[in-house]
């Protein structure tokens, strides 16, 4: 993994966090399913041992994929957002053209997308369409059905 992974202070410190646990609760855990099943006699034939087995070896997979992340990770400066246009970490009130409706969304690199937090990947489609515009403007978003028309109707930090 060689690409920068772009990330707000509080999204690194909640991998590191994640990290610190996978190897200090969850390793030692499987390590100790491991030893369990291992005492329970012929490994051939020890379903236990091969679910504990694999186990670990998806959570060295887990381990290595978010080392290596944290590696070549770069923490964002979030001190001097500029709101004069809609661009990564600003929160953006749009509201759809065809609906009459308004959403608010704040654009956070793809490693920090939630949705459920209204925060989306300003790499998604209507993360790239929101990308430059300004109070007023018109983001036109290309969906698989059709192409959604937004006006942006407010940007904050």
């Amino acid at each position: 993994m060689s690409d920068t992974v772009y990330l707000t202070k509080e999204g690194y410190d909640r991998l590191t966090a994640e990290l610190e646990v996978l190897k200090s609760v969850e390793r030692p855990k499987i390590a100790a399913d491991i030893a369990e099943a291992r005492e329970k006699g012929d490994l051939s034939e020890n379903a236990e041992y091969k679910a504990a087995k694999d186990n670990q070896g998806m959570l060295e997979l887990k381990i290595n994929l978010l080392e290596g992340k944290l590696a070549v990770a770069k923490i964002l400066d979030t001190t001097n957002i500029d709101t004069s246009k809609v661009t990564l970490l600003t929160t953006v009130t749009i509201r759809n053209v065809a609906t009459n409706k308004d959403l608010t969304y704040t654009l956070v690199p793809e490693a920090e997308s939630d949705l459920k937090a209204k925060k989306i990947a300003s790499n998604s489609p209507v993360g790239k369409g929101l990308i430059g515009k300004k109070i007023g403007e018109i983001a036109e978003v290309e969906t698989p059905r059709a192409i959604l028309k937004f006006e942006i109707i407010n940007i904050t930090a």
